[in-house]
């Protein structure tokens, strides 16, 4: 998470849902996991970090997991296996 701890915490930049299979290129804050997800890729600064967030990347993240980027980063892309996620912005 960045500087912006509240403004973060309440979506101030909005949301984005994903419920494809296409990457999404954004600013991101923290990814919510809406249902049972397997990710192709979560980008950081457009390198996949995925294995630094999952500790098994090729099981489906369940329903509720909130993923937040480490030393106040951002992420730059979430692709997805299968699933939803909503994407808060940053």
């Amino acid at each position: 998470m960045g500087t912006n701890l509240m403004g973060e915490l309440v979506a101030n930049n909005g949301t984005y849902i994903v419920n494809n299979t296409t990457e999404v290129t954004k600013r991101i804050d923290a990814i919510v996991v809406l249902q049972d997800t397997i990710f192709t890729s979560i980008k950081t600064a457009g390198v996949d970090t995925k294995s630094t967030y999952i500790a098994a990347p090729a099981t489906a993240l369940k329903a509720g997991a909130i993923i937040t980027p480490i030393n106040d980063l951002q992420f730059s892309g979430v692709q997805l296996t299968s699933g939803s996620v909503a994407l808060v912005l940053g």
